[in-house]
């Protein structure tokens, strides 16, 4: 049976994911040291804030190296929001930081081409799935979450994006690299289309 670790490091308040996943009837239990991971199956990083904070508690608390091992040893990670950033080469806010390196990408300002877009982005937007998008499987070819953001993977056409979104120009909203996952928008917080996206991530095997 699958069991979900939702990383709690101190960068994000997980109270509406575990909430999410008790909604879809996901067995879970709270991550906070190393120690912890070696009951899941499957990891959550949630995530707010700034990529160097972000870091700065990941390799504080011994839990960088947890799920650089874990994703080695093949475990479902799933990054949200900052988590997801966090799973990148690296990060410029503030300056370069590197990441957990799990995928190979740069996280970089949002930058719509119409300066009329606001950043940070926040509120729902449309998502184009990849027909190869693993978590999207049965919801179709678009759907409808809400987004709270002002930084984004650089290449929208990288070999790792599985779904994009429109502001002024195509944006990553998910990727999926072998078992590594993540997601620039709340699924947490995106109603019914979110649970959905998160009983497909507990589902795989």
């Amino acid at each position: 049976m699958s069991v979900i670790g939702v990383i709690d490091s101190g960068i994000s308040n997980i109270r509406s994911v575990t909430n999410a996943l008790a909604a879809i009837g996901a067995l879970h239990r709270q991550v906070v040291t190393p120690a912890d991971v070696a009951a899941c199956s499957h990891l959550i990083l949630p995530g707010d804030g700034t990529f160097h904070a972000g870091m700065e508690r990941l390799n504080q608390s011994g839990l960088a190296d947890a799920l650089t091992q874990a994703a080695e040893q093949g475990k479902f990670i799933l990054g949200i929001c900052l988590g997801m950033q966090l799973l990148a080469k690296d990060g410029t806010e503030f300056g370069v930081c590197p990441g957990l390196g799990l995928i190979p990408g740069h996280v970089t300002r949002l930058a719509p081409a119409d300066p009329a877009y606001p950043v940070p982005q926040i509120g729902w937007n449309r998502v184009q799935f990849a027909a190869h998008a693993r978590l999207a499987q049965g919801m179709g070819e678009l759907g409808v979450y809400y987004f709270m953001h002002s930084y984004v993977y650089s290449d929208p056409k990288a070999a790792y994006v599985a779904a994009t979104f429109d502001y002024a120009g195509d944006v990553v909203a998910m990727i999926e690299h072998e078992n590594v996952f993540g997601v620039q928008f709340h699924p947490e917080k995106s109603q019914q289309a979110g649970l959905k996206l998160l009983a497909n991530f507990a589902n795989l095997k």
